[in-house]
């Protein structure tokens, strides 16, 4: 049985108000973290989250979009909940803005709305990277830190009628490798979570032809989200997670083992190794 100890551990999380976000950061809560609980409906934040009696949470009006927001979050977080540990990336909005029926209606590219694309772009790809460049000079400064993103299945990404969302997640996917790179050596590392597969989330809409029962629980994210956030994943960074293969009942060694993997297509990437070109190198803790 796992059970990552998270007293004294601050993190951000994004789109907390529901879906994924909101059992990321109840798992991180009754942990013992303490939670800035960030997203534009901040006051949706449930009560079960806000009254928590282990770790603490507060909720920040958030748009992932703005400068100003990401500042002031990673201010808040070390003035008002005692410092800054971990960044989770997980708000994001997807096909339903661009078309609400594209179930049924697929929607190719060049029919959609240039304003609405840079909405799913800015928000999905955009977002994340403006908080992590917040977040990341002080994680750095302590040398010690955990960012991580929430990307997508890659059948996804490249799905057709699916554009822009599965872009931005590839985009979002590509970026996590690079910035494990940039921070190697730091202290502060960088993964990515995934539930694997279509998830129970407000991204589905509820008249889609889904079957929900067989949809996947966002409570798949809650144990391998609180080990990411923990001192037993040290020196783990580069790598993918996959939530609906993480066993919470195994030993933390075996469970990260049998649902990591290398992040960002490491088919390609052991190609390019194979062919002499110089790749990004993530490691499991030894």
């Amino acid at each position: 049985m796992q059970s990552s100890n998270l007293k004294g551990k601050v993190v951000l999380v994004t789109g907390a108000a529901s879906g994924l976000g909101e059992a990321m950061s109840l798992a991180l809560v009754s942990r013992g973290a303490n939670v800035l609980a960030l997203d534009i409906n901040a006051d949706r934040v449930a009560d079960k989250l806000a009254r928590s009696a282990s770790g603490r949470c507060i909720a920040m009006k958030f748009d992932v979009r703005s400068f100003d927001h990401c500042d002031e979050a990673v201010r808040r977080a070390r003035e008002e909940l005692g410092g800054l540990h971990g960044v989770v990336n997980c708000a994001g909005i997807g096909m339903p803005h661009l078309r609400a029926d594209y179930h049924t209606r697929p929607l190719r590219f060049w029919e959609a709305d240039p304003q609405l694309w840079q909405d799913v772009v800015d928000i999905n790809m955009r977002g994340p990277f403006l908080l992590a460049r917040a977040a990341a000079p002080h994680m750095i400064e302590q040398k010690w830190g955990r960012i991580v993103n929430v990307t997508t299945s890659f059948n996804t990404m490249i799905r057709g009628a699916n554009m822009p969302y599965g872009q931005t997640k590839a985009g979002l996917e590509a970026a996590s490798a690079s910035w494990s790179e940039d921070l190697s050596g730091s202290g502060v590392t960088v993964n990515v979570l995934v539930p694997g597969g279509a998830a129970d989330t407000g991204l589905i809409p509820q008249d889609s032809p889904y079957d929900r029962s067989k949809l996947i629980p966002a409570s798949v994210m809650a144990a391998p989200i609180c080990w990411l956030m923990s001192n037993e994943s040290e020196g783990v960074t580069g790598k993918r997670f996959i939530g609906q293969k993480w066993n919470p009942e195994a030993a933390w060694q075996d469970a990260m083992q049998i649902a990591g993997s290398g992040i960002a297509w490491p088919e390609l990437a052991a190609a390019a190794a194979a062919a002499g070109q110089p790749i990004p190198t993530g490691g499991f803790k030894s």
